[in-house]
Formats: structure tokens, C-alpha cells, sequence
């Protein structure tokens, strides 16, 4: 078994690092391109955009239904101007959201290895701190132990 060498406090202190920010660093790593993607994959999945497309549906399919057929430009029941619109922004967008989502990975790993380092961080600092406090128990016992053989 290893023994891990326990640092003394002017070591942490000399040793420490500026705090790191997973979300700054992955943002500065972004291209334009890649904003773009995650923006829309942020907001693609949202109600707001859920209801854009149920609206636009529910007018389109509706109009073309109830309207005089004169005025109809994607005459029911068929609604191919619809459904070729549906599939293309069905088309673009899932290949989009997919590189948004491996974006959004790549952030959590960041994430992830920002919280590792501050555990590891910590757990060192804590040793440290348990150390120096067993060292000061050490102490008052001896100077307690002092003070009884001097009675």
C-alpha cells in the first residue's frame, strides 16, 4: 500500500492554483458554429418551441381545411406542402440537436473533471488540517501532562 505524502500548509498555499471554470472554458473552446447549435438545441427543447410548431400546424392544417377552396394552397386531405415542410425542418434539426447534445457533453466532462480536481484538492487540504489538529492534540497533552507532574 502507498503512503500518500501529507503536505504542510505553506506547501497548499504555494501549490495553489487559480479556481477553474469548466463553464468558461468551454465556451471560450466553442467555434460561432458551435453556439449556434447548442443555442438551438437549448431552445428547440423548450414548451415555447413546442407551441411555435403546434400553432403553425393547427393554423396551417385548419386553413387549409375550413377556408373556401379558392383561398386553400395545400388542399386537404393530402397537406403535401405541409408534410414537405415538416420533414425538412424535421431533417435539419435532428442532426443539429445531435451536435448540440454532444456539445452539451463535452461541457458536463469538463464539469466533471473541474469537480474532481476540487475533491482532490480538498481531500488533500483536509489531511492536512487533521494533521495539524493531531499535532496540536499531541501538544496540549503533553503540556497537560506537564502540568499534572508539576502538582
Amino acid at each position: 500500500m502507498a503512503t500518500r505524502q501529507i503536505k504542510t500548509i505553506e506547501e497548499l498555499i504555494k501549490d495553489r492554483k487559480p479556481v477553474f471554470n469548466p463553464n468558461d472554458a468551454q465556451i471560450q473552446s466553442l467555434s460561432e458554429t458551435d453556439k449556434l447549435a447548442v443555442w438551438i438545441t437549448e431552445h428547440v427543447g423548450t414548451m415555447g418551441f413546442f407551441f411555435i410548431i403546434l400553432t403553425w400546424t393547427l393554423i396551417w392544417l385548419g386553413w387549409n381545411m375550413l377556408a373556401p377552396e379558392s383561398m386553400q394552397f395545400d388542399p386537404y386531405p393530402a397537406f403535401v406542402l405541409w408534410l414537405f415542410i415538416s420533414n425538412m425542418i424535421q431533417i435539419f434539426l435532428m442532426p443539429l440537436i445531435m451536435v448540440g447534445q454532444n456539445l452539451q457533453g463535452r461541457h458536463s466532462e469538463f464539469r466533471a473533471q473541474a469537480d474532481f480536481e476540487v475533491n482532490v484538492k480538498a481531500e488533500q487540504e483536509i489531511e492536512t488540517i487533521l494533521m495539524h489538529l493531531e499535532n496540536q492534540n499531541e501538544l496540549m497533552l503533553q503540556i497537560l501532562k506537564r502540568l499534572d507532574e508539576k502538582q
